[in-house]
């Protein structure tokens, strides 16, 4: 009976939660609300989301960069087809390495102390304390968040691209004697602007679930320091299923149309 009865709460508590989710993406609509935007803050949290994550995020995608060019490159030598390398790498970087990799560090890093920062001032009533003293928590907590990670996370897409092609550049003229200049002498050229605007816009609305998933997991936070853990957990968990399904319907919605370019041209 009592397992039943915490389901039960769960299961009300997770519908609660993504009411309040689609309340919130809902309010950002209209741009006016980022007039009350607490300056300070959002310049805090542009610090923890931008410098504080670049280091871990190139990092990442150097290793990560490294792995998958070694993969693929081998099996493209088997079949003779060296050309087609920078082309196959530098779609997979574009499209879909770079920006899930950036969002997923983002969840683990930035995502999940969102959640536990917001969480711990719900159980310790700081967010009533916000509320006496006239501090919608909305201007103060929830918008710097959401703006300083839409601006952010493209800027770090960026960089987890410049750091992939150097990886691959390096993996293969190392290990397979490929010439580096394969990255800049492509046919799909074209499309290449076109990708990293799409890929732009698949982080920049990766950025905005992340960023309110956050807040309002931890602003519906209960049960003490137990809670704040579970909120935490749940928040991250949420996240990554929601940037994985989002990166196939957007991969769907903004690349598939290539697909006949190419077999155009």
């Amino acid at each position: 009976m009592k397992a039943y009865n915490d389901t039960s709460i769960n299961m009300n508590k997770f519908l609660h939660r993504i009411k309040l989710f689609w309340k919130m993406l809902a309010l950002l609509i209209n741009p006016t609300v980022f007039l009350c935007l607490h300056y300070k803050n959002f310049l805090d949290q542009l610090i923890l989301i931008g410098p504080n994550s670049l280091f871990i995020t190139m990092i990442t995608s150097f290793f990560v960069s490294l792995v998958l060019s070694l993969q693929i490159v081998k099996e493209f030598l088997y079949l003779n087809a060296t050309d087609l390398v920078g082309s196959i790498l530098a779609i997979s970087f574009i499209r879909e390495l770079s920006p899930v990799l950036t969002s997923i560090i983002i969840i683990g890093r930035v995502g999940s102390f969102f959640t536990a920062e917001i969480a711990t001032m719900t159980i310790t009533e700081q967010i009533d304390a916000l509320l006496i003293l006239g501090i919608n928590p909305i201007n103060y907590l929830f918008l710097p968040r959401v703006l300083a990670m839409v601006l952010t996370l493209p800027i770090l897409n960026v960089f987890s691209l410049f750091t992939s092609f150097i990886s691959s550049s390096f993996i293969c003229s190392i290990i397979y004697s490929i010439d580096t200049s394969f990255f800049f002498n492509l046919y799909y050229i074209v499309f290449f602007f076109v990708d990293i605007f799409k890929s732009t816009l698949k982080i920049l609305i990766f950025g905005l679930f992340i960023s309110t998933i956050s807040y309002v997991w931890g602003i519906t936070t209960t049960g003490g320091s137990k809670g704040v853990g579970l909120a935490t957990t749940s928040a991250v968990v949420m996240s990554l299923i929601v940037v994985f399904i989002l990166n196939f319907i957007l991969s769907y919605l903004l690349f598939s149309d290539l697909v006949s370019s190419f077999e155009i041209l």
